[in-house]
């Protein structure tokens, strides 16, 4: 006899927001994590020296902010202690020459920042952000919603309605433009082009990729809208808040429970899961994964009655990941000292880059294979805007490297051995991370001597600590246009249901993809009764 309503496997943010939604809906939900801790690639702790705390890897919240799910469950985790700081500014480049750019949340401030760097380009921006805020509302239907949906067909009719069918139909080729080419056609200033191209990295695409240009677009109008947010103390915050909610709505949540494969009632829809100690549970409703689509079918399934359909095959068989992701995270015993400039230590996220070529360069090494010789750097300053991160008059930097290969074919900058059998070791991984310090160094003044403990974290190390980063890529595979929207994961999904009844996949591997709006497991829960 079933406990529960719902089995979820996995504990990221979108099995998080499925299980409360669905718990809120009166539904008996359990939550199983195979790790030792709930959350996903949101992960607190005090990893190079004690009184520091660093989020390991997510950590910049503004996705889940002005997300559905955060409007339909934010007073439930508010009231469970979930709270947000801000910067009000949010983020900006800075180039090898110590030319740069910082990007606020004033819209009057930033047409001035642009117009100083290339006359008529703060208009251009205005001008910009206006017709992206008149498309806002489809835009974010069409990024947000179930795609395979009558309520989203409804919102394309009436688009074309409006528009007219040459007019959708354009508006739909704007939409796929790369981001270099936009860019290149957009501002003058090739600074300008510096503050927006490393932005692409981070949706897991390059500046070349089709639809990069519109998700650079997303990305301006939200964070000069809501900021680069974090949650204060950590992203643990977040997760206690669901833990606290999921459990005050009658569910359950179990960590070290490792499910090792699904059960299938007699009529082949999914009735539960056995744990790796032979623990059988039952659900009443169904299953819900929470993974890569290579570990619900090949893992989880490895053993179901019936075989899979050819689409399913097919489509794993040609399903990729993408790049990996590396974090590098410093314990400072003072706040960094720009040399370029002192509002460059109050940027939540500042990107270090030699410009638009210079992330191109790094994108393409990195798919190519190899350690990019001059990387693609992100930079979090959480301390400046949250204390409680270091102890007083001391800091935190958070770094994400957005741009490593998964497996190493050589180093475009000539000077690292690699491994000949292309897999990340820890000689390479600090190696690489010198590489990175060396950069960071040029642009602080006396970095060497602030620094109490660095820690980093490879490709292979972040797959470790969770298997759905397949080679240590964080969004659940390539989101090219052949492997988003529609077509993902496969060309013949529709929405997170499965070929068996009773089976629904989410997270980052299936639509609207990656991030922290916990988008897939917001709408696997309001579809279901």
């Amino acid at each position: 006899m079933a406990d529960f309503d719902y089995i979820i496997v996995g504990s990221g943010i979108n099995a998080l927001v499925a299980a409360a939604l669905l718990g809120k809906k009166g539904k008996r939900v359990l939550v199983l994590e195979r790790n030792d801790r709930i959350g996903g690639c949101l992960r607190t702790e005090e990893i190079t020296a004690p009184g520091f705390t660093h989020d390991v890897m997510a950590t910049t919240m503004v996705l889940f902010l002005t997300s559905p799910a955060f409007g339909a469950l934010g007073p439930d985790l508010q009231a469970r202690g979930l709270d947000f700081a801000h910067a009000d500014l949010p983020t900006g480049v800075l180039r090898p020459d110590g030319r740069h750019v910082i990007f606020s949340k004033d819209r009057a401030r930033n047409i001035a920042t642009f117009e100083a760097l290339a006359p008529g380009d703060g208009k251009t921006f205005d001008k910009e952000m206006a017709t992206f805020g008149g498309d806002a509302g489809f835009v974010f239907a069409l990024l947000g919603g179930n795609l395979w949906s009558s309520a989203t067909l409804k919102v394309v009719a009436k688009e074309a309605w409006k528009r007219g069918l040459r007019g959708i139909a354009g508006w739909f080729g704007e939409a796929l433009t790369p981001a270099r080419a936009y860019l290149e056609t957009t501002y003058k200033s090739d600074d300008i082009h510096a503050l927006w191209a490393p932005w692409a990295l981070h949706c897991g695409l390059g500046p070349e990729s089709a639809y990069s240009a519109e998700m650079v677009k997303v990305i301006g109008f939200a964070i000069e809208l809501a900021g680069c947010p974090i949650a204060k103390g950590g992203a643990q915050t977040l997760l206690t808040a669901f833990e606290r909610l999921i459990r005050d709505n009658g569910g359950e949540i179990r960590t070290g429970a490792d499910v090792d494969r699904l059960l299938a009632d007699g009529g082949g829809k999914a009735d539960g899961v056995v744990l790796a100690d032979g623990t059988k549970i039952h659900a009443r409703s169904g299953v819900i994964a929470s993974v890569t689509p290579h570990q619900l079918y090949d893992r989880l399934m490895r053993d179901w009655p019936s075989q899979k359909p050819a689409d399913v095959e097919k489509g794993l068989s040609r399903y990729r990941y993408g790049k990996g992701n590396m974090q590098i995270h410093y314990a400072l015993k003072s706040p960094p000292r720009w040399k370029h400039g002192a509002d460059l230590g109050k940027v939540a996220l500042l990107h270090l880059t030699p410009g638009l070529d210079g992330v191109s360069r790094s994108a393409n090494e990195a798919e190519r294979g190899m350690l990019p010789a001059v990387p693609t750097i992100c930079v979090g300053q959480p301390a400046s805007f949250d204390p409680s991160r270091a102890p007083e008059g001391q800091s935190i930097l958070w770094l994400q490297l957005p741009d490593t290969p998964r497996h190493i074919k050589g180093d475009a900058g000539g000077t690292l051995d690699c491994p000949a059998d292309g897999k990340w070791t820890e000689s390479l991984r600090e190696a690489f991370a010198d590489r990175i310090e060396a950069i960071l160094a040029d642009h602080i003044e006396g970095f060497a001597d602030t620094v109490i403990a660095r820690k980093a974290y490879s490709p292979a190390d972040l797959e470790t600590m969770n298997i759905n980063l397949v080679g240590g890529d964080p969004y659940g595979g390539f989101c090219g246009l052949d492997q988003f929207f529609i077509w993902r994961p496969f060309k013949s999904t529709v929405n997170h249901r499965t070929h068996v009844a009773g089976l629904y996949h989410i997270g980052a591997s299936t639509h609207p993809g990656p991030g922290l709006a916990g988008g897939s497991g917001f709408l696997l829960a309001q579809s279901l009764k």
